[in-house]
């Protein structure tokens, strides 16, 4: 009588779990041995708030070593594309964006188009696309051709080129990311308030207080010059009913365009325009009463530029308009950033640019 110690498939079962656990145990020591060699990445889930690969080795790599591999290049001359910087992030951009939207009041208000060169350009119709009524079954005529006219933003190189001494980026808990961010929004969000009320156009955007302008009604105005309305007194406000010629400037603006029109002007004439009272004793002015909302004129809201002239004679204290629909800024996609350690040792410094 023989004793049975396992059967056939019990045996087959059993080389197969020795081949199997062997073999996992093969893979896993391959793989570390790739981890090790830093062929490839230990996979990891990411947590939240922690800063993309791209973010973390632009910051580590280039701006605190001057490592260059793997970061795109722009060209920041048009003479050749080695003559370049590199593009940040999109973290770091999105901070230098939300920074100059909030410190920017006319960016805030204005068309703001994101274009990949310096030469755009605009079409815009004078006078409208002509139509026409018919009946249901009638033939369609031909109707009028509409006139084109091309908007042409004036551009220029806006720069930045904060520095900082190498011993501070190479100080672990020094914050670079945060520092050039803030550096490069605020320098740009001053420049760019100024250009965009009074430019020249020149390297630089046209502002509106530097287009032509008239005091003629819509229709009779070449297109590109503004409608000037003037107070009735030199350097002051008429001494009785003086908030009259705000409403005049208010109705002066074609009706379509009111629908998100504002106010823009200086805190200093602000606080002319805030002592403005009705008949009744009320204010015309109205203050936020909520966060995030505006103070209201004449329910339109108030826009704080301090780049706007104050009260004088024969300035242009006041703009009030629907800027969505007449200022346009186009600005480059992404802002980059050019490292130099040499120019002033020991600081680095750090060139930025974003054409407007």
């Amino acid at each position: 009588m023989l004793e049975v110690k396992a059967d056939a498939l019990e045996q087959s079962f059993e080389a197969f779990e020795d081949y199997g656990v062997a073999a996992l145990k093969d893979e896993l020591e391959q793989l570390k041995s790739k981890i090790a060699a830093g062929v490839i990445a230990a996979q990891r889930p990411a947590l939240d708030g922690v800063k993309s690969v791209a973010s973390a080795s632009f910051v580590d790599g280039y701006l605190r070593k001057g490592n260059e591999s793997g970061l795109e290049m722009k060209a920041l001359g048009s003479s050749s594309d080695a003559i370049g910087g590199y593009a940040v992030p999109e973290e770091i951009d999105a901070v230098i964006d939300r920074t100059l939207t909030a410190i920017s009041p006319i960016r805030a208000i204005a068309n703001v188009v994101k274009v990949g060169s310096a030469g755009y350009r605009k079409l815009v119709t004078t006078g409208g696309t002509p139509s026409g009524w018919v009946g249901f079954e009638a033939a369609r005529p031909m109707t009028g051709t509409p006139t084109f006219t091309e908007v042409v933003p004036p551009s220029g190189e806006l720069y930045a080129n904060p520095a900082a001494s190498q011993q501070m980026l190479d100080d672990a808990a020094f914050d670079v990311e945060s520092w050039l961010a803030n550096e490069i929004a605020t320098e740009f969000a001053r420049a760019e308030g100024m250009a965009f009320v009074k430019g020249n156009g020149t390297n630089q955007p046209l502002g509106f207080l530097s287009s032509p302008n008239a005091t003629t009604a819509d229709g009779v105005r070449p297109i590109g010059t503004l409608q000037t309305i003037g107070t009735g007194a030199a350097g002051a406000f008429a001494a009785t009913n003086p908030a009259d010629k705000l409403v005049d400037l208010v109705q002066a603006l074609r009706a379509p365009y009111r629908q998100g029109a504002v106010f823009v002007m200086n805190s200093s004439t602000l606080a002319a325009i805030r002592k403005f009272k009705t008949a009744d004793g009320a204010f015309l002015f109205q203050p936020s009463l909520a966060a995030g909302q505006p103070a209201t004129l004449l329910g339109y809201s108030v826009v704080e530029a301090e780049d706007m002239p104050d009260i004088a004679a024969g300035s242009l204290s006041i703009a009030f308009g629907n800027f969505k629909a007449g200022y346009v800024i186009a600005e480059r996609n992404a802002t980059q950033i050019l490292r130099d350690p040499f120019t002033n040792k020991p600081y680095v410094h750090f060139y930025a640019t974003p054409d407007l």
